[in-house]
């Protein structure tokens, strides 16, 4: 059974579908203000679709573009370009 489009992920959703560990996207949230999913009782994370976009956008830079965390952090602060591929 998958989510519809629009619903909260989880941390653990979220990571599985860009195939990365779940403390990597709690770094990200560290490293990247952009980044802020829900936090609810428990310190539990839910991505909202607007998280879930920044979060696949990192994953490109860093994965599959090959940007450092600092060149992804000038892209997504508007202060670099990224070459799309």
């Amino acid at each position: 059974m998958s989510k519809d489009d629009g619903a909260f992920l989880t941390i653990g959703e979220l990571a599985q579908q860009l195939g990365v560990a779940q403390h990597i996207l709690r770094y990200w949230e560290t490293r990247f203000p952009q980044l802020r999913p829900l936090q609810r009782s428990g310190n539990r994370r839910y991505y909202r679709p607007r998280d879930v976009e920044v979060a696949q956008r990192i994953n490109r830079l860093l994965n599959e573009q090959g940007f450092t965390v600092r060149g992804a952090q000038r892209v997504l602060a508007g202060k670099q370009e990224a070459a799309e591929t």
